[in-house]
């Protein structure tokens, strides 16, 4: 009698799970498709009104290979969804704006994700990327304004960040680039106020500028990690050979920085409105520092301009009032040494006048400072 008991109850196990694994998948009816490029069918856009999506893995016989751009975009209703194997790439805004969306597993059949495809998912606290060889980058604002992710995983195919691909993630606290990453594009981890530190790997040889400076009109103040306010270190390391104009700016907690004998320019506004910098090494490989490029660095202390250093741009140490040692140790033409040190009194004529040597003067520096050739 119990093993009649126990035969039923195993009956009605099988019967009960059979409806779900043959119900695993969402309806065809669900999805609108169309063609693509890769023998298979690409969804166009969801017309259904679940929560939690499961993307079938062939729609009409034919399998899904692609998700098309702005396919899911604005739904704020999905909170989870499942991409099948087949699907190779996700298209531009695929996911933009789905605010209800908290999680997502991107399986690694995918080799490309579209520029914006994940912006704005302001709930999205996971993700799973690719890690096929094939995957090698992470476009342009692919997951700008995701303000409740936390963490991600850079898979080690990724040799470059695109512009705005993490920017105003505000709540990441750390950052993992692998050694596979060449470049970090303009604004990448702009606004990530929660990031406190930062490696950069030595495969890295730029560091991305302000969309602003090149005339797209973005906000000014956006460079790689531009208003990474609780920042406290950074390491560049000697594969870079340039730092983009405003790539550091407004990082108002960085005490220190050290720039490797590998960079030849600092850009413009690199450092501008680092407040809390008391310290900077700039080495003999640098020829040029741009207009601003320390502007309102007002707890810097001192500063020594290498024999390397041919032009200072304009403002280029404005503002920075507690700057009372500046040591020359080469000499710089009056055509290109700017008005560097504009709110810091008569320096600049000073330094013009008597070369090379190192000029002091008494804090608080203003315009009416005066300075003096030790």
């Amino acid at each position: 009698m119990k093993n009649k008991k126990m035969i039923l109850w195993i009956a009605l196990i099988v019967t009960a799970v059979i409806p779900v694994y043959a119900q695993q998948y969402d309806s065809e009816k669900d999805f609108k498709i169309d063609w693509d490029d890769n023998s298979g069918v690409k969804i166009i856009k969801y017309i259904g009104a679940k929560k939690e999506i499961s993307i079938p893995p062939s729609i009409q016989n034919n399998p899904v290979t692609g998700i098309g751009n702005s396919a899911f975009s604005g739904n704020n209703n999905i909170t989870r969804i499942i991409i099948p194997n087949s699907v190779t790439y996700i298209g531009k805004f695929a996911f933009a704006g789905c605010t209800s969306l908290t999680s997502i597993t991107i399986p690694n059949s995918v080799t490309s994700i579209g520029d914006g495809a994940f912006g704005s998912c302001t709930s999205l606290t996971r993700v799973t990327l690719p890690t096929n060889t094939s995957f090698t980058k992470i476009n342009d604002h692919a997951f700008s304004n995701c303000t409740s992710l936390t963490s991600i995983t850079i898979p080690n195919s990724v040799t470059s960040i695109g512009d705005n691909a993490f920017q105003f993630c505000i709540s990441f606290a750390s950052i993992t680039i692998p050694n596979s990453v060449t470049s970090i594009g303009d604004n990448a981890f702009g606004g990530c106020i929660g990031l406190t530190a930062v490696t950069i790997p030595n495969s890295v040889t730029t560091i991305g500028s302000s969309a602003y400076a090149r005339g797209v009109g973005v906000y000014p103040n956006c460079g790689a990690f531009s208003g990474c306010e609780n920042l406290t270190n950074i390491t560049i390391p000697n594969s870079v050979t340039s730092i983009g104009t405003w790539a550091f700016s407004n990082c108002t907690s960085l005490t220190s920085i050290t720039i490797p004998n590998s960079v030849t320019s600092i850009g413009d506004s690199v450092f501008y409105g680092c407040k809390s910098l008391t310290s900077v090494t700039i080495p003999n490989s640098v020829k040029s520092i741009g207009n601003s490029a320390f502007n309102g660095c007002t707890s810097l202390t001192s500063v020594t301009i290498p024999n390397s250093v041919t032009s200072i741009g304009d403002l280029a140490f404005a503002d920075c009032k507690s700057l009372t040692s500046v040591t020359f140790q080469g000499k710089i033409d009056s055509d290109k040494f700017g008005y560097a040190f504009s709110d810091s009194g008569d320096l600049r004529d000073k330094y013009l006048a008597g070369g090379i040597g190192t000029y002091t003067t008494t804090a608080p520096v203003n315009s009416k400072s005066k300075w003096t050739k030790q």
